[in-house]
């Protein structure tokens, strides 16, 4: 069998820029695909985007952290999960510079994200308490633990439906979506096409998000080996590239078709979900308890979650359309506070 690291690391590379353009470009359509069975189902862009975005998103890194958790790599493992949530949701800074007028987070007036937001803090803070008591097992290996929370997201998925079906409070002076031209081109040639066909297309952009994003973090690591990054901060970073890009494609493509409620949804349901695949982790890991590998770096990664996901909500509950060069000043904060947590959690390890 083919080893990635019996290529040269030229090969590597352009197979490394190929999966990336795969996925941007399945990422694309698999939002305007999202974008229109939403308007002709009147399911909410919101609701859309947490549920069907954000687990097509996190496919690849049910596989990989599968994989990971089989190899018994645990401390590897849950260090990419819950580093992941403050990534992705800094993946919303470079969706926000993507709106040309206002901050991301005033165009987003489903009052739907800003309950994704509160769940999400909710299910990292119970994540930080239990270990103050540990985790016991209840099922062979299995903890206790890794059960709840995902007990706990098919609880915030009903939740977040009977709201959506039944919304107490709407925002005022909701602002008009903003589209860019070449996007909305792109809306309008797919309105023709039946919606079973566009289930059908987005069952197989998820089929090449799902392949090609696993070879993309395998590639990503072989590439950092081959060229003598190994460990160090750029290899780390590359990797961070590769397992965050299908969630920018996807946020990116939404704010341009004017669907900001869909990219927000889209990285806190990703997050919620990362919390879910901590059971079929903790599953694959026979060598004990999943938590028992959750170490300080770790919970510096919860902490900054919670701190990110929070800066957010802030903004989406004021709602300040004020940008600086080209930034909303919720995501200014949340890019500080970003860059911040790379440099503790880089001295942590």
């Amino acid at each position: 069998m083919l080893s990635l690291s019996s290529l040269p690391s030229v090969v590597n590379l352009v197979l490394f820029v190929a999966a990336a353009s795969a996925i941007w470009f399945s990422g694309t359509r698999l939002t305007i695909y999202s974008d229109i069975i939403s308007d002709r189902t009147g399911i909410s862009k919101a609701f859309i985007g947490f549920i069907f975005l954000a687990t097509v998103t996190q496919l690849p890194e049910l596989v990989t952290n599968t994989t990971g958790a089989i190899k018994g790599n645990a401390a590897l493992v849950v260090n990419s999960m819950f580093g992941g949530i403050a990534m992705q949701t800094a993946v919303l800074v470079i969706a926000d510079v993507v709106i040309f007028r206002q901050a991301l987070t005033f165009y987003a007036y489903r009052s739907a994200n800003q309950l994704q937001g509160v769940l999400l803090i909710l299910a990292l803070t119970l994540i930080l308490a239990s270990l103050h008591f540990g985790d016991i097992p209840i099922i062979g290996h299995v903890g206790a633990m890794t059960v709840l929370m995902a007990v706990f997201y098919i609880i915030s998925v009903g939740l977040l439906w009977r709201y959506e079906s039944s919304e107490q409070w709407k925002a005022i002076n909701i602002p008009e979506e903003e589209k860019i031209d070449r996007e909305r081109h792109l809306v309008e040639e797919h309105h023709s096409i039946s919606t079973s066909a566009l289930i059908w297309r987005s069952f197989g952009a998820s089929l090449v998000i799902l392949a090609c994003g696993v070879l993309l973090v395998f590639l990503a690591e072989t590439i950092a080996t081959q060229s003598g990054l190994g460990s160090s901060f750029i290899g780390v970073t590359l990797l961070a590239i590769s397992t965050s890009l299908p969630e920018l494609s996807t946020a990116i493509m939404a704010v341009r078709l004017g669907a900001h409620s869909m990219a927000i949804s889209d990285v806190f349901g990703s997050n919620l979900i990362m919390v879910f695949l901590l059971l079929p982790t903790d599953v694959f890991y026979s060598q004990g308890l999943l938590f028992d590998a959750i170490d300080r770096s770790a919970k510096f990664a919860l902490v900054a979650g919670i701190l990110l996901t929070a800066t957010y909500l802030i903004g989406l509950y004021m709602r300040s359309g004020r940008k600086l060069l080209g930034i909303g000043l919720d995501s200014w904060a949340v890019l500080f506070m970003y860059v911040t947590c790379l440099v503790a959690f880089y001295h942590l390890r």
